[in-house]
Order: structure tokens, then sequence, then C-alpha cells
């Protein structure tokens, strides 16, 4: 494995896609990653599951890739998240969000193809052989149908060194602890399933790629600090005090409910792209909820 950028760590939040009318809000999306930057999140992701990567053109997303590497301006790492069910149009967007300046690659595994391990271990090495930057697996099998095992990452880290790390978006843990067994603790696993937060810190995650750091970035990335002080009792505490708006975020398809609530604080749009529709009443309603609880958290203004 080749050596990892020991910035790859902590909440790199999967930005969320604005709209306006239809068009991305440009504007609106480079000061989201300003946002971020300033009350404290160790990077950011652009175009995951979180921006509606599949509702974008391929111009738009390394538009995105663009904009986020010039706002940062090398301040906290870039991640693009380049990958979909078409190899040679992965590898093309991964090309130009190195061609943008992004720090490191999210590729997630083919949704709809449901290819075998086999399949898996060469499209991931493929990918991984035409870039220089480190790349991190996606493993999504609730959006995919399909995820890798321990097994299957291991072969490919051997074939393709700079594949540094993964973001698992399930509750099996266990594969946490075997990857870290199988690669070692420089292996950089990010949860992807917001509920698990600390528990996934706990055994050995580098870090969060936490929707929920759209509205609460501080405290997203204060959670992962905690755990790294081995301040148990207050990240528990933390973990606690997040988790109904953790379990909001999928009262509905992700991103819906964190639009909505982001809307409901004055603090973006929920504008969606079609095949997304707005939430219900019935879920709205549940959703702010939700977003109660963490009142006192919000920013003084929109609360």
């Amino acid at each position: 494995m080749s050596a990892v950028p020991e910035t790859l760590r902590g909440s790199l939040v999967p930005l969320l896609t604005p709209f306006d009318g239809g068009a991305i809000d440009t504007a609106a999306f480079e000061a989201a990653v300003e946002r971020q930057i300033a009350e404290g999140s160790h990077g950011v992701v652009v175009t995951g599951t979180s921006g509606e990567p599949t509702s974008l053109t391929l111009d738009e997303r390394a538009d995105l890739y663009a904009r986020a590497v010039r706002v940062a301006a090398g301040r906290v790492p870039v991640v693009a998240a380049t990958g979909t069910p078409n190899q040679a149009e992965t590898i093309a967007l991964t090309r130009r969000a190195q061609d943008a300046g992004a720090d490191a690659l999210l590729v997630v595994c083919p949704a709809f193809v449901r290819p075998s391990q086999e399949g898996l271990v060469r499209h991931f090495v493929a990918v991984a052989r035409s870039t220089e930057l480190p790349l991190l697996i996606y493993n999504i099998p609730g959006r995919a149908a399909v995820g890798v095992t321990g097994e299957t990452v291991a072969r490919i880290v051997e074939a393709a060194p700079n594949v540094v790390g993964l973001k698992h978006a399930s509750n099996d843990l266990d594969l946490v602890t075997d990857l870290l067994l199988r690669l070692g603790d420089d292996f950089r696993l990010f949860c992807g399933l917001e509920s698990y937060s600390y528990p996934f810190l706990t055994v050995g995650g580098a870090g969060l790629m936490s929707a929920v750091g759209n509205l609460l970035p501080a405290q997203v990335a204060r959670l992962c600090e905690l755990v790294w002080e081995r301040d148990h009792e207050a990240a528990l505490a933390l973990h606690r005090k997040l988790f109904r708006l953790n379990e909001a975020v999928f009262y509905d398809t992700n991103p819906g409910p964190l639009k909505a609530m982001l809307a409901a604080t004055g603090l973006g749009s929920d504008e969606l792209r079609p095949p997304l529709a707005p939430l219900s009443k019935v879920t709205r309603a549940r959703v702010r909820e939700a977003l109660a609880t963490v009142e006192d958290l919000l920013p003084q203004g929109v609360r």
C-alpha cells in the first residue's frame, strides 16, 4: 500500500449539490465548501451519494471538483467521488478529477451491474492504475446491490498500492476489523452509515463521511477528535446527542431529509433533481422532530 496522506482522516463531509431552478447553484456550493473549512471539517467529498451524482452530467461533476479545489486552496483535502456504473466513464472522470487538483478519489462499487468479486477486483485495479492519486473504495451494498469482501479488498491493494482505504456504508462492523487485520492500521476506513459513527471509530475507523456534517460540521468533526483524544465519555454523549438526527437522514432517500433540514434552518435549499421527489408532509414533520433534538447546536440565527 502506498503512503497515505496524513490529512486523509477525520470528518470528510460528503457535500450536497445545491440546485436553483434545476441548475446547480455554484455560488451556494462554493459557500458550502468555505463553511466546512471555517467550522472545522477535516475535508470534503464532492459528488458522493449525498451530492446526487447520478443526476449530474460528467461535466457538472468535473466542474464541482475544480470549484471545490479552488475554494479549499489546500487548506483541507478534496476527495472527488468519480464512480459510475460504467468503467470507461469512471476512468475518464477520475482523470478529470486528477487534472482538477483533487487530493484523493472515492470510487463506488458499480451499481446495477452486480459484478462478481473477481469483477470488482479487476474494476478497481483498472481505475486505480489510471491515476496517481490515492483511491478509496466506496462499499455501499444497499445502493450498489453488491459489496466487497475483505479478501477482495486485500487483492485490490496488492495489485494497486494507491488504493489506501474504504468508505463503508453498511452495518457490518466485522469488515472493519477484518480489513485492519489484513492491511494494517494505516488502511483508512471511513464510516458511511451515520448512526454507526461512534462505534465505527472505536473499532479503528480513520474517520467519518457523514452527511449530517452538512448541517453540523463542527460537531461531526468534534466526534472524531474526541475519539482521538480518548475522551470516550464525551464522545458517547455527543453520539447520543446526534443519534436521532443520524436516523432521520434515512426517513426518505438521502439527501431528501437532509436538504429539508437545511431548508428548515435557512442554511440551504431543499430542491432535488428528479427522479428524487420532495418529502411528504408526514416525513417532513418527522424530520423536523429530529431536528428539534439538536436545536441548541445550530448556529445562532438559524434556530
